[in-house]
C-alpha cells in the first residue's frame, strides 16, 4: 500500500456506479480488486482503504464463501470479532494482527462474483440508497450483534446451519454498504429466520447428545 487512497465515495457516486456496473457484488469485487493490483490482498489493506465501508464490504466478502459446501466455518471467527466491533458502535473495524494478516487472492476474489446464488442475484436488482432506520447508528449496532450471532451459527457445526443465517447475512451487508434501508430490512428478517432456524437445529442435536449420554451412562 503505498497511502494514497482515493477519495471517499460518496452515495451519489454510488449510485452512478450502480447505474453502470450493474450488481452491487461484482461491482463491489471489481473495485476491490482494482485497487489492490498484487497476487493477494489482506483483510488488514482492505479495512485501511475502505474506511467507513470497510465493515459491511469485510462482512461481505468473507461471507460470500460461506455460500459454497465445507467453507463457512473457515470465515467464523473474523465475520464474530467484525460484528461484535460493530454491535460496540465502531465506526471503523479494528482487526487483530492474526486476522488482519489474512489475505485472499485476487484470482478468488473475482471469483466470488459468480458464487453468488440465484436468489442473491435476484435481490442485487433491487438494491439502491435509500435511508432510514436501518442505515442510522442504531441500525448499524443491530446489524452487528445479528452478525456475531450468526457467525456462530458457522462456527458451530450442525447440517444445514451455515447457509440460511449466512444468505440472510449477506443480504444485509449488500444494504449496509448501498446504505438500502429496504433490503437491510430484508436481510435482517431472512438473517432472524436464518438464525431461529439454526439454533434449532442446533439446540436439538444437543438435545439428542444428552439424551444419548444418558441412555449409555
Amino acid at each position: 500500500m503505498d497511502g494514497n487512497l482515493e477519495a471517499p465515495i460518496t452515495v451519489a457516486d454510488r449510485t452512478h456506479a450502480h447505474e453502470e456496473a450493474g450488481a452491487p457484488i461484482s461491482r463491489i469485487v471489481a473495485e476491490v480488486a482494482a485497487r489492490f493490483p498484487g497476487e493477494r490482498i489482506t483483510l488488514g489493506d482492505m479495512a485501511e482503504a475502505f474506511g467507513d465501508r470497510a465493515f459491511g464490504l469485510l462482512i461481505l466478502l468473507l461471507l460470500l464463501p460461506s455460500l459454497l459446501p465445507g467453507m463457512a466455518s473457515v470465515f467464523g471467527l473474523p465475520v464474530l470479532i467484525l460484528g461484535i466491533q460493530m454491535g460496540m458502535g465502531r465506526r471503523v473495524p479494528k482487526l487483530p494482527v492474526f486476522i488482519a494478516r489474512q489475505s485472499i487472492r485476487r484470482e478468488d476474489l473475482l471469483r466470488l462474483a459468480g458464487a453468488s446464488s440465484s436468489w442473491l442475484r435476484k435481490v442485487e436488482h433491487y438494491v439502491k440508497p435509500r435511508p432510514g432506520f436501518f442505515t442510522s447508528a442504531a441500525g448499524d449496532r443491530l446489524f452487528g450483534w445479528l452478525t456475531a450471532y450468526v457467525a456462530l451459527m458457522l462456527i458451530l457445526p450442525g447440517p444445514g446451519t451455515n447457509g440460511p443465517p449466512a444468505f440472510g447475512n449477506i443480504v444485509m451487508a449488500l444494504g449496509l454498504v448501498e446504505h438500502d434501508n429496504r433490503v437491510t430490512a430484508w436481510g435482517v428478517a431472512l438473517t432472524l429466520a436464518g438464525c431461529a432456524f439454526a439454533s434449532f437445529v442446533l439446540g436439538a442435536i444437543a438435545w439428542i447428545g444428552i439424551k444419548a449420554l444418558g441412555w449409555i451412562f
